[in-house]
């Protein structure tokens, strides 16, 4: 798993690398673009994530204290917040779209819609890992603390990776 988060880092980074490039050569424009963003509702998607955090790593502590119906709970409640966001993801994208913002409208909403949509991939992928961690702990004869951990190192690094996307997008100026 820290293999696949080195590389997944490396990856981003290179491409926030070449965002922040692409900025500095078009920053007029990308300011222009950026204004259509609602700060609020980026507050609110980080909020969410930074939440499901908090529910994946009170799932981990009830695995390890052995309260594996506390931490499937936990499990369930980190899916639900990761659900809210994708909903709330949605909910923007369709604004965006609907005024005329779309992949194609310049090389900010570009990058804002392949950001977004490589992360809500990463999501969907964390939903599975989700999955895979319910399916763990639903049987004793199942349950691994290697795996319930491997599984909450993903999503961490999905939130992580979010708090980077939101920087860049919503709050660089």
């Amino acid at each position: 798993m820290w293999v696949l988060v080195l590389f997944e880092s490396l990856v981003f980074t290179a491409y926030f690398g070449v965002y922040l490039y692409q900025r500095t050569q078009h920053e007029a424009a990308f300011l222009r673009a950026q204004s259509h963003l609602d700060l609020g509702l980026g507050i609110l998607d980080t909020i969410i994530l930074l939440t499901s955090s908090w529910s994946i790593a009170r799932c981990v502590q009830a695995t390890r204290a052995g309260r594996h119906g506390a931490a499937l709970r936990d499990a369930f409640l980190t899916a639900g917040f990761g659900a809210a966001f994708l909903a709330l993801k949605v909910v923007e994208w369709t604004g965006h779209i609907n005024a005329g913002n779309t992949f194609t409208s310049g090389d900010f909403f570009q990058h804002y819609f392949f950001l977004t949509a490589i992360h809500a991939v990463h999501l969907l992928i964390g939903f599975v890992v989700l999955g895979v961690l319910g399916y763990q702990l639903a049987s004793p004869h199942r349950r691994s603390q290697e795996v319930v951990e491997t599984c909450a190192t993903y999503w961490h690094t999905v939130d992580f990776l979010w708090v980077l996307i939101f920087a860049l997008l919503y709050v660089v100026r």
